[in-house]
């Protein structure tokens, strides 16, 4: 994992050659990514920015590829020092990386160090989701969240793990979730921070723009105003990539597109991101989101990470039907936080369930220690 100079120098030139657009003509985020915003992050990534240094942390870590049904898988995997360690799969999204858990593997395998128990440890395996970071890029179509649960259940019996958990948020949660549909022998139970289940009518009812329901709870009609909220405003991306990914050239030609792109996921996170840049920072710094878009940038994935959505036929927040036991952790800044009613009608075994007081879609990426301890409390019955 040496990155040529070569590369680098280019990534700062086409930075600092970024053809700009006028200002929008609003004053807030109605429009997209504000010019201000990506121009403060061009001017740092552009002049003062070091990728070597998230290069290194990535190097000091053990990275592996296996194929598996064809296509060569990456994956860190982290042993813990404590023998005993419960194994645990962790699956990012998009626009995530290996990257985006990178603050959790010290937690959650090396506890006694993080004010909790040995008994808490976890045997790390992170892999790259098919056409991801270092992953192959698939040249066939069929490459679906829910083949990729079962190329994650391949990878864990080929690891020697007879026994083991998952976890994920975003594309994650849908993989984990399917996990849990295939239940494959050894997986014990999952946990997610993007629970899939929000009710078909209620879903519905929040993608066409209709009044909700009647007779919803207080949390429910939050977690309905604020998906439907993200179906109005912030999910255009997700439908361009759904119908054309491929149309996506500028992605993969413009530094500062593919940041843009990247940072529009969600009103909410984009929030979060641009107070970053405004000298704010909550969560994450500027060098976390520009390790995560120039680990986009080199591995020149933009394009084949957004197929994914292309392939994805299922509701993203919709019950899947899963049997094994479940822990949900509900962030109130994510999408569309799951109430604890609708968890227990999607999850028959739900063993956990906690709404945090902070925290958004990226859980591992903007608050590791929270989610870090859902992930031991959440999965602690699970190791007797």
């Amino acid at each position: 994992m040496n990155v040529p100079e070569a590369e680098l120098t280019d990534l700062r030139r086409r930075i600092n050659a970024t053809r700009w657009p006028e200002r929008e003509p609003v004053t807030d985020t109605s429009q997209g990514v504000q010019l201000a915003t990506v121009q403060k992050l061009a001017r740092y990534w552009g002049t003062d920015y070091d990728w070597r240094k998230c290069e290194a942390r990535l190097k000091a870590l053990p990275h592996f590829i296996t194929e598996i049904d064809g296509l060569d898988i990456h994956f860190v995997h982290v042993r813990s020092k404590h023998d005993d360690a419960l194994p645990l799969i962790v699956s990012h999204g998009w626009p995530g990386s290996v990257i985006e858990q990178l603050k959790i593997i010290d937690p959650l395998t090396n506890p006694t160090a993080n004010d909790a128990s040995a008994s808490d440890a976890f045997h790390l395996v992170i892999p790259s989701m098919p056409g991801y970071g270092f992953s192959g890029k698939p040249t066939t179509t069929g490459w679906s969240h829910e083949r990729v649960a079962r190329a994650w259940a391949q990878l864990m019996k080929r690891l020697g793990y007879t026994k083991y958990v998952a976890q994920g948020g975003d594309w994650g949660a849908l993989v984990v979730d399917m996990m849990g549909v295939h239940a494959p022998p050894g997986l014990l139970g999952i946990h997610t921070n993007m629970a899939g289940t929000v009710p078909p009518d209620i879903d519905k009812a929040a993608f066409t723009g209709a009044p909700p329901p009647p007779g919803l709870s207080a949390d429910e009609k939050q977690a309905f105003d604020q998906l439907a909220f993200f179906y109005k405003n912030d999910l255009a991306y997700a439908l361009e990539m759904a119908t054309r990914p491929q149309t996506l050239y500028g992605l993969a030609d413009s530094p500062v597109g593919l940041a843009a792109w990247i940072l529009d996921h969600d009103t909410r996170s984009l929030e979060l991101i641009a107070r970053v840049f405004d000298g704010r920072p909550e969560g994450l710094t500027r060098d976390d989101v520009l390790d995560n878009i120039t680990h986009y940038w080199l591995t020149n994935t933009a394009v084949s990470s957004s197929r994914l959505y292309w392939e994805n036929k299922m509701a993203f927040f919709a019950p899947k039907g899963v049997a094994i036991p479940v822990a949900v952790s509900a962030f109130p800044d994510d999408i569309s936080p799951a109430p604890r009613s609708w968890a227990e009608r999607a999850y028959p075994k739900l063993i956990h369930y906690n709404k945090l007081p902070k925290g958004g879609h990226f859980a591992a990426w903007e608050q590791p220690t929270l989610l870090s301890e859902e992930v031991r409390t959440g999965l602690r019955s699970l190791r007797k």
